[in-house]
């Protein structure tokens, strides 16, 4: 795992080592096992390296082509790169190393960029050809690692996270507005766009080229989600045990690793299952788990601390497990930094991940996490019963962008947004939500065809933003996050698996829910029914039967309980640089409902924190 960057000047001038390699040296946390850079006339590529497969410098990048006209800057972990490497020798190509980057270059050598298709792992890479002069930019197709690119007057730069770009001194910053209004409607970023103008993330399953006499890139998907109805559902069991094998076979396929491996264990089913698989194949595997002082936790809250599970999980499959308790206060200590690597806030209070990630990278370099299991197999069922009954594809996507308003409900939006209104006077945030679905065909009959168009849109969204969060909050501490729901094959099997098998209870929720969601229809054990009939061989069946809880911290509590000093603080001073942009007289009502006790808005406070911190950070 590490971290890319790179220049074209599309003036033809030549490219500065000085600037290069100050933008590679702006990711050195993604990769402090080593650095390199390449520079041909107006083209450079960066590279930071975290040494994970073939710790040797045969796996030193930029990598070259034995006859020096391709170069390659590579981040990721491609896992079936030793059957690719066979193919690939039987092709002619010989090896210098044995790392997964050498293959990476020949499987793109050899077959273009038909060569994504075959890659099962996680991915972002820029490729020259020196000969065509021609640059190919590519992300995995699940979006597990990240790619950004700008274009600004004669310059493209591109790199793992927005800071490399941001440190060429020609980079002009200014806030994207249209962005800002995503983040505050949605609590994410569902377009390419990001909290920076100029600044664009490539999609995931996207490729780019740029071409010697081209000054745009070209943008191409050579993949994309597609959950549907099999046209012959199978029985029961030969799906369970299809699953089974393939769960299996994709723990163990993410095992490979120079370096030793962990795994985070939350209590959960997704995450303890995981730890089971692996603990059959590797003795003494460390375990992680953050969990939450709750002793001024109210209501759900209450059961947000998962230690106990996960402990009674480490236990039974002999791992040695480590632990970290947050506290009310601990937010405030780590915001300056978790804005820093975040850059783009995302999806939830995405700061308990930032202390896992920092407890895990003490005691390994490589750790597996859960994330994937509740998008591709239904973890969220009453987002589903919202929406399975509706009469068109239109009144669904009326009720689905109705529930996504997670933040600001729209018809306040653009009025706390009057600091901006000559910018987004024209934008919808409906046809931002809608646009989602441009490549989905919008033919619906069923519930069922409803929700397999909710588990395609979280798995575009909320699934990417989850992506986001792992990725950067890992890498700051020099930590690889691998995520084994999120192989090819069980992928596939997912997307054709009937939502019968997912939900059991779809038909009979849909004759008594109503149009409002309350807390009784998220209080549920359905949802991943199959999952669940597969996890129940690996771990106890308390697990495997629980109701669905997300990682969350207690700060519905916190914000007006002992982090009220630091919410007053930063959000009800006017001269806040969140200000410049919100009106704070509509946004300052808001707050004082959470802090009264009127209105739980922990997620809209945690936001104008997280943004507030984040443009302190790039200089706002």
């Amino acid at each position: 795992m590490c971290g890319i960057t790179g220049i074209v000047n599309l003036n033809g001038d030549k490219v500065s080592q000085v600037i290069l390699q100050k933008m590679t040296d702006a990711i050195i946390h993604r990769g402090p096992d080593g650095d390199g850079i390449w520079m041909e006339d107006n083209v450079g590529l960066g590279h930071r390296r975290l040494s994970i497969i073939d710790l040797s410098s045969g796996g030193h990048q930029p990598m070259m082509s034995h006859d020096d006209r391709y170069s390659l800057s590579y981040n990721g972990e491609i896992y079936n790169y030793r059957e690719l490497r066979t193919e690939l020798e039987a092709c002619g190509h010989r090896f210098r190393s044995s790392s997964d980057t050498e293959v990476v270059l020949y499987a793109l050598i050899q077959w273009g960029t038909d060569a994504l298709l075959r890659f099962n792992g996680m991915f972002a890479f820029a490729l020259w050809d020196s000969k065509e002069r021609s640059l190919l930019l590519a992300r995995d197709r699940y979006g597990i690692k990240p790619l950004y690119y700008s274009r600004q007057n004669s310059i493209l730069t591109f790199g793992s996270e927005q800071k490399a770009i941001l440190a060429h001194p020609e980079f002009r910053r200014k806030i994207n507005a249209t962005a800002l209004l995503e983040y505050f409607t949605f609590q994410n970023i569902f377009s390419d766009r990001t909290l920076m103008e100029d600044i664009r993330i490539l999609p995931a399953g996207h490729f780019a080229i740029l071409k010697n006499s081209d000054t745009d890139l070209k943008i191409q998907s050579y993949w994309d989600f597609n959950f549907r109805e099999p046209n012959n559902i199978k029985d029961k069991e030969v799906y369970i045990e299809e699953l089974e094998h393939l769960f299996q076979q994709s723990v163990n396929r993410q095992l490979v690793s120079d370096v030793e491996l962990g795994a985070y264990l939350s209590g959960g089913m997704d995450s303890g299952s995981i730890t089971a698989v692996t603990a059959q194949s590797l003795p003494n595997l460390k375990s992680f788990t953050c969990g939450f002082d709750l002793s001024s936790a109210s209501g759900i809250e209450l059961v947000f601390d998962e230690r106990i599970k996960a402990e009674a999980m480490s236990a039974k499959f002999k791992t040695e497990h480590y632990e970290m308790v947050l506290k009310a206060g601990d937010m405030e200590r780590c915001l300056p930094m978790v804005a820093k690597h975040l850059e783009e806030p995302r999806v939830g209070q995405s700061y308990p991940n930032y202390y896992a990630a920092q407890l895990a990278s003490k005691f390994v370099k490589v750790v597996l996490s859960g994330t994937g299991g509740d998008e591709l197999f239904g973890g969220y069922p009453w987002r589903y019963y919202h929406v399975a009954g509706s009469k068109s594809f239109e009144n669904f996507i009326d009720q689905y962008y109705s529930y996504w308003q997670r933040l600001i409900d729209e018809k306040y939006l653009k009025k706390i947004f009057s600091p901006l209104q000559q910018q987004i006077k024209d934008t919808s945030t409906r046809d931002i939500f809608q646009d989602v679905f441009a490549n989905r065909d919008k033919v619906s009959n069923s519930p069922e065809d409803y929700v397999n168009h909710c588990l395609y849109f979280e798995s575009k969204t909320f699934l990417h933003g989850l992506f986001v969060v792992e990725d950067k909050l890992s890498m700051a501490h020099g930590l690889e996050s691998r995520v084994p729901f999120m192989d090819n094959d069980l992928v596939d099997f997912a997307m054709q698996c009937p939502v019968n098998l997912k939900l059991n209870n779809l038909h009979q929720m849909l004759k008594t829910f109503k149009t409002n969601i309350n807390d009784t229809f998220k209080k549920t054990n359905d949802g991943k029914q199959i999952m669940r009939d597969v996890m129940k061989r690996f771990i106890p069946e308390d697990i495997t039967s629980a109701q669905k809880q997300g990682f969350s911290s207690p700060d519905a509590s916190w914000f007006k309980g002992e982090s009220i000093d630091f919410v007053k603080r930063t959000l009800l001073d006017k001269n806040s640089r969140i200000y410049d942009y919100l009106d704070n007289r509509l946004v300052t009502p808001l707050i004082n409902e959470h802090l009264s006790g009127k209105e739980n808005r922990r997620l809209l406070i945690w936001s104008l924190l997280n943004v507030d911190a984040w443009m302190q950070d790039v200089n706002l």
